[in-house]
């Protein structure tokens, strides 16, 4: 059952990621920590997952403080499952680790990370890899100029996901895994 939490914990999120839209995009961010918040129900989370799946990128794209305020208003578990899904704060200056040295410290990362975050991260995963998709079915393969990465990296990435989700067995695993190997096979 969810409680008034779920609002709350959504009422942060819309804090934190206040003006900011989807790369390469008009949508609002917030629609998706609410798409993963609905992957990560439809795949069994309790209140306290749903709430970290909505906040998962909070402290990321939102700044540092976002950690201890979460962690305060809505306990432990909330916080280390986002903290868990978290791939790099930025710095002072607003910058990450590289990406690749990133990308694959929390490969590594996974492969040992708890039930938990894994339902929300690969929950996360799975809305990304379905907006991936969605993009190369209808503007084909320069979806890949919005990110960082090149496609070949992107694509290492996403398959190098779901092979650890799926090792890990994941609920997400099966429909990472088909979702994945759509966007291979639409971006040759």
């Amino acid at each position: 059952m969810l409680t008034d939490k779920i609002a709350q914990a959504l009422a942060l999120a819309v804090e934190a990621h206040d003006g900011q839209k989807r790369k390469g995009t008009s949508i609002p961010y917030i629609a998706h920590p609410m798409g993963v918040a609905s992957i990560a129900l439809e795949h069994g989370a309790d209140e306290e997952q749903a709430m970290a799946a909505l906040l998962h990128d909070a402290v990321e794209d939102g700044g540092a403080q976002y950690a201890e305020r979460i962690r305060s208003q809505f306990g432990d578990r909330v916080a280390d499952i986002v903290a868990g899904c978290t791939d790099g704060v930025p710095d002072q200056r607003g910058h990450k680790p590289p990406w690749t040295a990133r990308k694959q410290a929390y490969l590594d990362h996974l492969k040992l990370a708890h039930d938990d975050v894994l339902l929300v991260s690969g929950s996360d995963k799975l809305h990304n890899a379905r907006a991936i998709v969605e993009d190369l079915l209808n503007i084909g393969v320069k979806v890949f100029d919005r990110f960082s990465a090149s496609k070949e990296q992107t694509l290492w990435y996403y398959d190098s996901l779901a092979a650890i989700f799926d090792s890990r067995r994941t609920p997400v695993a099966k429909a990472l895994r088909e979702t994945v190997d759509t966007m291979k096979r639409l971006s040759t």
